[in-house]
């Protein structure tokens, strides 16, 4: 379908005085900035059930004696669950500051606890140390919240984080997961698939912004083809049922896709959202553009689906999930 008329004329007005700035022109700090002034300032005051959502702050330690900063989201209905929200930002942008919207809608539709993560940014903490800090706050989330379905989610650069999450706790056996929601994930570091899109540039989000930030997230060339970052070519096997959820006018779209079907051929069961008409990034645009508002909601019934589906509730399920990966 066409291009969403309210983005089509966001894209519109960003161009009027000439193409955007790449990233890499701009400066990682300024960049920073622009992406959390897009991220808040369009934003009216949390309305609904999401207004009804408590934050405090909390510590996690890091395996190397960090503290990383989180928020805790508890909503007024509590279904038993609990998400490690991961932020999407190209591992080097946003932070819980800029999703704190987002994870109150992830909150109150899915009467979840939710622990938003922040973890330490490239370029100054490249890979690994993104997603160990991330490896870290589901550890702290699950002995923290114990007995709760545990969830986890993330947008583009979180979801990727959230896969690495994921294949960790398979590898290590050491707690489990109820389901995982990706969105737009980057999931193919040679950017083939991005590449050869038809919407590669143009469409907010850009093929050279990808390599840049790729650029800033592993710059050590030998290590792109790690199974956390290579993940198109990782070993998918066992991981927990997973929502994808694509845009339509996306550079990522087409991985995005590739890794839903290689899930379900490697067992794990799979729930595709398409999001026809939008762009990167629509989940943090749900108060300014109704068709991403539309499109987040059915991605988080799609995820209360698969969580309903699941027999037992709590630790049940984490624990049939860490006994499947065992071999119990």
């Amino acid at each position: 379908m066409p291009l969403d008329r309210i983005l089509r004329n966001l894209i519109t007005w960003q161009r009027a005085d000439g193409p955007p700035v790449p990233v890499r022109a701009v400066g990682i700090e300024q960049a920073r900035e622009r992406y959390l002034a897009n991220a808040i300032l369009p934003r009216r005051a949390s309305v609904g059930p999401r207004a009804t959502v408590t934050a405090v702050d909390r510590t996690v330690d890091t395996a190397d004696g960090a503290a990383l900063r989180c928020l805790v989201y508890t909503p007024e209905t509590d279904e038993g669950r609990v998400v490690t929200y991961l932020h999407g930002g190209g591992w080097a942008l946003g932070d819980i500051d800029s999703h704190d919207q987002a994870c109150r809608i992830v909150a109150a539709s899915l009467g979840a606890v939710v622990v938003s993560a922040d973890y330490r940014r490239a370029p100054e903490f490249p890979y690994p140390t993104p997603l160990l800090d991330a490896v870290a706050a589901a550890r702290w989330t699950h002995h923290h919240f114990p007995g709760r379905d545990h969830v986890l989610a993330g947008d583009s650069a979180g979801a990727s984080l959230a896969i690495g999450v994921a294949l960790d706790a398979r590898d290590t056996g050491d707690l489990g997961f109820a389901a995982q929601l990706l969105l737009y994930p980057p999931v193919d570091p040679r950017l083939l698939f991005a590449a050869a899109s038809a919407y590669a540039d143009g469409y907010l989000l850009t093929v050279d912004d990808m390599a840049y930030h790729y650029d800033l997230y592993v710059p050590d060339p030998r290590r792109r083809c790690d199974p956390a970052v290579d993940l198109l070519n990782a070993d998918l096997r066992n991981l927990p049922p997973t929502v994808v959820a694509t845009a339509e006018f996306d550079p990522l779209h087409d991985e995005g896709i590739e890794l839903a079907d290689k899930l379900a051929v490697a067992g794990v069961p799979v729930r595709h959202v398409p999001g026809p008409g939008l762009v990167h990034g629509y989940f943090l645009m749900q108060d300014i553009v109704p068709a991403a508002a539309a499109c987040s909601e059915r991605v988080l019934k799609e995820l209360d689906v698969v969580l309903r589906s699941a027999p037992g509730t709590g630790r049940t399920a984490s624990a049939r999930y860490a006994e499947a990966v065992r071999g119990d």
